[in-house]
């Protein structure tokens, strides 16, 4: 079971993501990805997270143009603000949640 301090960490990636998408975690993962492997592993997860969902917002976005990204948008937008919610419950728990519909491009 990690540190109190490290699932606080891990937490707060998740949660600054909501007001600030990019520079908030990524702050929070370079400053402390040296001395935790589980925020280290948190702030990989939420950035391949964010790489995939802002891919699915584009293909999305282009998809209006056939009327099925009129649909598909709001999804995406759902289901990144429930997966981002659950991921930070799950940090705070202490779990290495893998978001699901994450394509892994960081290692």
């Amino acid at each position: 079971m990690p540190e109190k301090d490290e699932r606080m960490f891990a937490m707060l990636i998740y949660l600054v993501s909501i007001f600030f998408p990019v520079l908030g975690p990524l702050i929070i993962w370079l400053f402390k990805r040296d001395e935790s492997d589980f925020v280290d592993y948190h702030g990989k997860e939420y950035f391949n997270f964010f790489l995939s969902f802002t891919v699915y917002s584009i293909i999305s976005g282009i998809l209006v143009i056939l009327l099925i990204g009129f649909v598909l948008l709001p999804v995406v937008g759902i289901l990144a603000f429930v997966f981002t919610i659950i991921a930070l419950f799950k940090a705070n728990n202490g779990v290495r949640y893998r978001i699901p519909l994450v394509f892994r491009m960081i290692k």
